[in-house]
């Protein structure tokens, strides 16, 4: 049975960290499948185009990684695409706690067994609210999100 894992998240941006934790997913899937969920209720600082493009540009050189975009339930997605697990990453704490309550949910509605992968240290203070804010007021990202210049 082919291992297909479904790393699902809005990426806006897509950072290092996100990038850490696809890299290590590689080892365990034999296709992954990074899913941009859009929620039509949240705003995006980056366009959903640009944010794509960024994506497919970082694993642009690895077979086993597509990139797709959905606009459901993650667990709907899951099954559509056939995925075996949900690829989540941690930085701390506060994020199992939190990523705990919704891979009981996605179990109980839907059987998905969720991988927890911690990012790497120095990428654990690293999250999109932040970028977003230091990009709106000008400063510079590329120590935590690759290549910025692909999501303007």
């Amino acid at each position: 049975m082919k291992r297909i894992g479904l790393f699902p998240g809005s990426f806006d941006p897509f950072t290092k960290g996100h990038e850490a934790v696809v890299r290590k997913s590689l080892s365990l899937f034999d296709q992954l499948i990074i899913g941009i969920g859009v929620n039509s209720r949240k705003e995006y600082l980056f366009t959903l185009e640009n944010r794509k493009k960024h994506i497919q540009s970082l694993f642009s050189d690895e077979e086993k990684v597509t990139i797709a975009v959905y606009q459901e339930l993650t667990v709907t997605f899951c099954k559509k695409i056939g995925a075996t697990h949900i690829v989540r990453g941690l930085r701390d704490s506060k994020d199992f706690q939190y990523e705990k309550s919704i891979a009981h949910m996605n179990f109980q509605l839907a059987e998905f067994e969720t991988v927890f992968l911690l990012t790497n240290q120095e990428f654990s203070a690293v999250n999109s609210s932040i970028i977003r804010e230091m990009h709106l007021n000008g400063a510079d990202i590329s120590s935590f999100v690759t290549s910025p210049q692909l999501l303007v």
